[in-house]
Parts: structure tokens; C-alpha cells; sequence
């Protein structure tokens, strides 16, 4: 939710009432080809408390996530950021966050603030009115809509 928060808040409401598209979305499925041949040797998917699904770890002290782009880069460093902030509520503490974008031969690293966490909190509040609004958020009309799997559902 953290990363549909920084694309599209209609997006992030959509998902939470399970209308979900992105199964039929011919570039994330690209994405997740991605994924799946990047870092073969690492234990991948690692699912906590079927809230967050991280990429990879590195011995349990830095979290990577694989993208395909940097087309959405501030949604994904929030949601490593996010992750990181997750692990440590549970006593996991991560050196770094690294995002890998495997086509582009790219790496970012992410480091977590205090002043992240605290930006953090006042996400998770603004999501929770979000989601809990009856009424579908403002449809952005930006570059991005047009490879939402949304896309098509948001303009009719």
C-alpha cells in the first residue's frame, strides 16, 4: 500500500477493495520475469506476516528489492523504507536497503532516518483515509496511467 500510495492513490483504494489488474498487465508480468531471472542463487520472496513480500535478503542485514525501472523510483524507495522500518518494529535491524534495477545495471542504496519514520507514520494515517473513504480518490491523468493495468477501469 505504501508503494500504490506514491503511484496512484485511486490505484491504492482499487487494491484494497481486491479490484486487482495487474494479473493481466503484460508489463508487470514483464517485471516479474524480471525478478524471477535476476539473483538466481538468493532465497527470494520472503513473506512476513503476509504483510510485506521482500525480493532478497543479504544475511538478515540488507533488504533488496528488484525493479524494472526507475520510471516510479520515490514509490519504490518508500517502500524499501517501509520494509526497513517493518524488520526494525520486529528487532530485525537492516544496515541498507538497496534497490536493483537489473536491466539498467543500477543499484540505489536506501538508508532509514528517523525523520523517514516519522514521514512514514503520517503515510500509514493518510492511507488509513484513504482506504476507509466510500468514495474512489481523484484519477490522476499522468504519463504513468497509461501502463497501469488500471488503466482501462479508471477511464470508463
Amino acid at each position: 500500500m505504501i508503494y500504490y500510495y506514491f503511484v496512484c492513490k485511486a490505484k491504492l483504494w482499487y487494491f484494497d477493495r481486491n479490484l486487482n489488474f495487474e494479473n493481466q498487465s503484460e508489463l508487470v508480468e514483464m517485471g516479474r520475469l524480471i525478478d524471477e531471472s535476476s539473483y538466481g542463487k538468493k532465497r527470494k520472496h520472503i513473506q512476513l506476516d503476509e504483510t510485506i513480500n521482500i525480493d532478497f535478503m543479504e544475511d538478515w542485514k540488507i533488504l533488496h528489492e528488484v525493479k524494472k525501472s526507475k520510471s516510479i523510483e520515490e514509490a519504490s524507495i518508500w517502500q524499501v523504507k517501509y520494509y526497513m522500518k517493518y524488520l526494525l518494529d520486529r528487532g530485525i535491524e537492516i544496515e541498507k536497503g538497496i534497490i536493483d534495477y537489473p536491466k539498467l545495471r543500477v543499484r540505489e542504496e536506501i538508508i532509514l532516518s528517523e525523520k523517514d519514520i516519522e514521514y512514514l507514520e503520517k503515510i500509514k494515517n493518510e492511507i488509513h483515509k484513504i482506504i476507509n473513504s466510500p468514495t474512489v480518490p481523484e484519477k490522476p491523468d499522468i504519463k504513468i496511467c497509461k501502463n497501469c493495468a488500471y488503466y482501462e477501469f479508471c477511464r470508463i
